[in-house]
């Protein structure tokens, strides 16, 4: 479907009030979260929840994030049991999305699912996503804003970038803050499984719940961001390796002589606030110069280094 030139909303009381009319009409909006930009549709109708497998040219075995304005009205749609109201009392609104149980007329449209009997839901905590949901009044379904496969959006410029002419409106919120998609629990009373790294590190979690079950790449896609191709560049994407190649472009961490930098102090929460914009930056550069690859320099594994790695690690998979 094409709507001619998408429309650019501000985030003042107008802007909000157009995003949130062209949700009830059954229309995409691209809306800022602290994570990254995402998709959103109305998470009760099959056509908008259709329209945003179309925009984005998403598998519709891959299942979609309903975003929720508080505890309430996730309970309205899913069971929460005793560990996943200790997480949401500890985490949200923020960059962490459970997966849980769905309950008996829930409303929300199959597609959203996948067929699971499962649903994934966050409470964001941008200020501009949590008014456009105020003034909904709905479940939001909304996927990252980009192409599927591609980088993710952490700009209103990137979303237009890969989206534009495909969705109604995109609600410009500026940068966002923490520039990662949410990591995603399965909270069950035996353990909780991680399901996807993101914007919350481990170590955060498991002071709460203890060590973690690692399920980040299961048989079957139980949650977004687990098919093993993803967030990817046009621009083949190689990692750990040397960054003397001139015929690539040197995407690195900390100091020492590259392109593009993550960070130039090796600081990981600006690493992960600027890694798909560094990466749209270097997939646009590496075109410009007739670059065969992406270089991009180690990056330590542990707190939101775990996150970085698996998307440059998805980035970086066969397609």
């Amino acid at each position: 479907m094409t709507h001619g030139k998408t429309e650019t909303l501000l985030p003042d009381p107008a802007g909000i009030a157009r995003a949130a009319s062209l949700l009830a009409e059954g229309q995409l909006v691209g809306l800022p979260t602290e994570t990254v930009y995402g998709l959103a549709g109305d998470a009760t109708s099959d056509m908008a929840c259709a329209r945003i497998f179309e925009a984005k040219g998403r598998p519709r075995f891959n299942p979609l994030i309903v975003h929720l304005p508080g505890v309430e009205a996730v309970e309205r749609i899913a069971r929460m049991n005793a560990a996943a109201l200790a997480l949401a009392s500890a985490f949200w609104p923020g960059p962490l999305t459970l997966v849980l149980p769905l309950r008996e007329g829930h409303g929300l449209s199959p597609l959203v699912t996948a067929g699971l009997d499962t649903v994934a839901i966050r409470l964001p905590a941008h200020p501009v996503m949590r008014a456009v949901l105020a003034t909904f009044g709905g479940p939001v379904a909304a996927p990252s804003a980009n192409p599927s496969g591609r980088i993710s959006p952490s700009t209103a410029g990137h979303v237009l970038a890969g989206l534009d002419g495909r969705i109604a409106a995109v609600l410009d919120g500026g940068a966002c803050e923490v520039g990662l998609e949410s990591t995603i629990l399965a909270p069950a009373e035996t353990g909780t499984r991680l399901l996807r790294e993101g914007g919350l590190p481990r170590e955060a979690i498991e002071a709460l719940t203890g060590p973690l079950i690692l399920d980040t790449t299961p048989g079957k896609v139980q949650a977004p961001g687990q098919l093993s191709s993803h967030y990817a560049p046009r621009t083949p994407v190689v990692l750990g390796s040397a960054l003397d190649d001139p015929g690539t472009i040197r995407l690195g961490f900390g100091p020492g002589p590259a392109d593009l930098t993550l960070s130039e102090g090796g600081d990981l929460v600006e690493a992960a606030a600027n890694l798909f914009s560094a990466l749209h930056k270097a997939d646009d550069l590496a075109t410009a110069r007739k670059a065969h690859a992406i270089h991009v320099a180690p990056i330590p594994d542990h707190g939101l280094g775990r996150a970085i790695n698996d998307r440059l690690a998805r980035a970086a998979a066969p397609r």
